[in-house]
């Protein structure tokens, strides 16, 4: 007799199904898990609206975490809820303890430390780094953009399956399209040695691989940034060629930074908010930056008035200078 699938296994295979990214997967059954250990493994068909008000409430009191991933947290069990179990949450009217929203202004680099980070990055972490700042990129998005992603014709680049869940496309940077044609060459040259060698595949967004079966072979589909070497995918267990990691190209970063001597707490994402920054300096309405950037709401993209508010003081002079 076949073993009853585990409760988080189908949560798993649900949101694989609805075309979700894979982080959002990792992040949906970690806070399901979480919610079912905190009422001791009950399962969530018998419990509810108080059950998960009690679940958000310790999340706020007692683990201090921040409004969004109580949020994040909330709309996981929904979807369980929702999708899995098939029940109809909207008329529960959760309240919980709301997490305290802590106002703080994001570091902020200017474009000569932008300019002076980017001289130390070596090798292709250079073009990444120029291709992060330039479009205002995450930095899961810029490692998981695909050779079809770049388009040179209109001078694009394509954000598919972005963290708002809203595809979007940003200005390719001029400046860098010669040195990003010779790369793609390069990536194309590594990927003709791998097809003659019997490897060339990459793994493909969800479902995608069952409906085109040749498609993970395609130079297309292939990373734009990817390994030096072939690895394992531990779910197809097919030898693939995944993209950099984001702990190689952040202690890439790092290391710049150091080089640079600029004393500030630099990572993949301050170049985002720096690229923001500066877009609103230049006079670039808040609407289209919102829409650059892939904010859903855009109170998240107005932070950057304030920073910019905050830059122009600098024209005030302190009594003691008077």
């Amino acid at each position: 007799m076949p073993q009853r699938k585990k409760l988080l296994d189908i949560l798993r295979e649900k949101i694989i199904f609805k075309g979700y990214s894979r982080a959002t997967e990792k992040t949906y059954v970690y806070w399901n898990k979480e919610y079912i250990l905190f009422h001791n493994k009950k399962h969530p068909i018998h419990m509810g609206k108080i059950e998960i008000e009690e679940f958000l409430t310790h999340l706020a009191i007692n683990k201090n975490v921040s409004p969004t991933t109580q949020n994040q947290a909330f709309n996981a069990i929904l979807f369980l809820y929702k999708e899995v179990l098939g029940i109809d949450t909207s008329e529960w009217n959760i309240q919980a303890l709301k997490a305290k929203r802590k106002e703080h202004l994001p570091v902020v680099l200017t474009k000569d430390e932008v300019k002076e980070i980017i001289f130390y990055m070596n090798g292709v972490y250079k073009l990444m780094l120029k291709l992060l700042y330039g479009c205002g990129l995450r930095m899961n998005e810029l490692l998981r953009l695909r050779i079809k992603d770049i388009d040179f014709g209109f001078d694009n680049v394509y954000i598919w399956d972005s963290k708002s869940q809203k595809d979007r496309i940003v200005p390719l940077p001029k400046t860098i399209k010669e040195d990003l044609k010779i790369h793609i060459k390069n990536v194309e040259k590594i990927h003709q040695e791998d097809l003659s060698q019997g490897f060339g595949y990459v793994n493909l967004p969800h479902g995608l691989e069952r409906k085109y079966p040749n498609t993970n072979k395609e130079f297309k589909w292939q990373y734009l940034f990817p390994m030096k070497n072939i690895s394992k995918d531990p779910k197809s267990g097919k030898m693939i060629r995944f993209h950099i990691l984001p702990a190689t190209f952040g202690r890439n970063i790092k290391s710049a930074v150091n080089r640079a001597k600029i004393p500030k707490k630099v990572s993949a994402h301050t170049f985002r908010h720096s690229y923001a920054t500066h877009m609103l300096q230049a006079g670039i309405d808040i609407r289209t930056i919102q829409e650059l950037l892939g904010h859903k709401d855009i109170s998240t993209t107005m932070i950057y008035t304030h920073i910019v508010r905050n830059l122009s003081k600098n024209s005030i002079k302190s009594p003691l200078d008077f």
